[in-house]
C-alpha cells in the first residue's frame, strides 16, 4: 500500500492516551488519518494531535472500518471485549491491557528486544508488556544477548501512577495532609492518624511510607504484579523456564517506576563491559557515576522516553552476577511510548506491502 497506515487511538482521553497523542505530535510522522476513540461519554471532545483539532468518536464497531492499526489503552475488559472486533474489521490491534499478555496466540513485544516477534499475530493483536516489566526489560534484553541470562531477582519501587490517575490524586492529597508536622513519622500510628481514611487504591498510606504490595492477592502470597514480571519476562526473552523472583513495592513518587535488579547469566560477567554494552544499547541511557551522586533516579527520568540505568556492579559472590537499578517513566516507555514504536513497526511493514 502506497499510502500511509490509517490509525486509530482507543482511549484517547485517558492518562496514556494523552502521552500517546503527545508522541505522536513529536515523533517521526509514518500515520495518514489517525482517528481518536473514546467511551461515549467523551464522544464530541476535540483533542489535537500533530497541530491538528480532532473529534473523538464513541467506540462502535464501525469506528474500525478503513483502520489498518488500533492501539489500545482502555481496561482489560474493554480490550477483551473490542479488541476481536477491531481485528475483524481488519486492523491491527495493539493493546496496552493485561487482557492479551499471556495468550500463546498474541505476541508480547518490546521493539528493542524481540521485534521479530510482532510478524507473528494469528488474532491480529499484539500486547504490550506490564509497566513494571517494561522498565527493567530493555536492559536486560541487552545483557542478555550477550552473556545468556539465567536468573532474575527484583524488587521493584512503583510510582502512585500506576494506580492510574486516582493513584496519583491520592499521593498528593496524603502528601498535603502530612505536610509541615514535623512530627510525623515518629512514632507508630501518627501517618496514619494524619492521613485517615484517604487511602484510594492502596492498602495504607503511601506518604511518608512505602507498601511493600502492589497488584491484587494470587496463590501462596504473591501479588499480580509480582506474577507478571515473572510471567511477562519469560516471555518476551523467549526463556520458558527462567527464574525470576519479584517483590513489588509501591513507593510515594507521582511517575517513574525503578527496579533493583540482580541478574545471573550462564557467562561469567564484567561491570565495564555492562556499562559499554548499556551505554551503546538502544533505548538505554547510562547514569552511573556514584562519586559524583550521579544514579537513574524518577525524579530525572520522568517525562523523558528512555530506560535510565545505573549502579551497575558485578556480584560480590557470583562473577556470572550483576547488580543495578532502572528506572524510567512508567507513562512513556512504560505505556504510551512501547504501544507506539510497536505501531511504527507494523506501519513500516504495511508500507512497504
Amino acid at each position: 500500500m502506497a499510502d500511509r497506515p490509517t490509525l486509530a487511538v482507543v482511549g484517547a482521553t485517558g492518562a496514556v492516551g494523552t502521552v500517546m497523542l503527545e508522541l505522536l505530535t513529536a515523533r517521526k510522522n509514518v500515520w495518514g488519518e489517525i482517528r481518536l476513540i473514546a467511551s461515549p461519554r467523551s464522544a464530541g471532545k476535540t483533542l489535537t494531535v500533530r497541530g491538528e483539532e480532532v473529534i473523538v468518536q464513541a467506540l462502535a464497531p464501525e469506528v474500525f472500518d478503513g483502520v489498518d492499526v488500533a492501539m489500545f489503552d482502555v481496561p482489560d475488559e474493554v480490550s477483551m471485549e473490542w479488541g476481536p472486533i477491531a481485528a475483524a474489521r481488519g486492523a491491527i490491534v495493539v493493546d496496552n491491557s493485561g487482557a492479551f499478555r499471556m495468550d500463546p496466540q498474541v505476541p508480547l513485544v518490546v521493539p528493542e528486544v524481540n521485534p521479530e516477534a510482532a510478524r507473528n499475530r494469528p488474532k491480529g493483536i499484539i500486547s504490550n508488556p506490564n509497566c513494571t516489566t517494561l522498565t527493567m526489560i530493555v536492559a536486560i534484553g541487552a545483557l542478555h544477548r550477550e552473556y545468556g541470562l539465567r536468573e532474575l531477582i527484583v524488587a521493584s519501587y512503583q510510582a502512585a501512577s500506576g494506580a492510574g490517575q486516582v493513584g496519583v490524586d491520592t499521593l498528593l492529597n496524603q502528601i498535603n495532609k502530612v505536610a509541615g508536622d514535623r512530627a510525623l513519622g515518629s512514632r507508630a500510628g501518627n501517618v496514619r492518624q494524619a492521613i485517615g481514611e484517604d487511602l484510594g487504591p492502596f492498602p495504607a498510606p503511601l506518604a511518608l511510607n512505602v507498601v511493600p504490595w502492589a497488584g491484587s492477592l494470587r496463590e501462596n502470597g504473591w501479588s499480580s504484579e509480582e506474577l507478571k514480571v515473572r510471567n511477562e519476562s519469560r516471555k518476551i526473552l523467549g526463556l520458558p523456564d527462567l527464574k525470576v523472583s519479584a517483590t513489588c513495592v509501591r513507593v510515594p513518587v507521582v511517575t517513574g517506576h525503578s527496579l533493583a535488579v540482580h541478574a545471573v547469566f550462564g557467562a561469567e560477567v564484567d561491570a565495564e563491559e555492562c556499562n559499554e554494552l548499556l551505554r551503546g544499547a538502544p533505548g538505554v541511557v547510562l547514569v552511573d557515576d556514584p562519586g559524583a551522586g550521579e544514579f537513574p533516579m524518577p525524579a530525572d527520568a520522568v517525562g523523558t522516553d528512555p530506560t535510565w540505568v545505573g549502579r551497575i556492579r558485578r556480584a560480590l559472590d557470583d562473577p556470572r552476577a550483576i547488580d543495578m537499578f532502572v528506572t524510567g517513566d512508567n507513562l512513556r516507555k512504560g505505556a504510551a511510548l512501547n504501544t507506539a514504536q510497536i505501531a511504527e513497526l507494523l506501519a513500516a511493514e504495511l508500507t512497504k506491502s
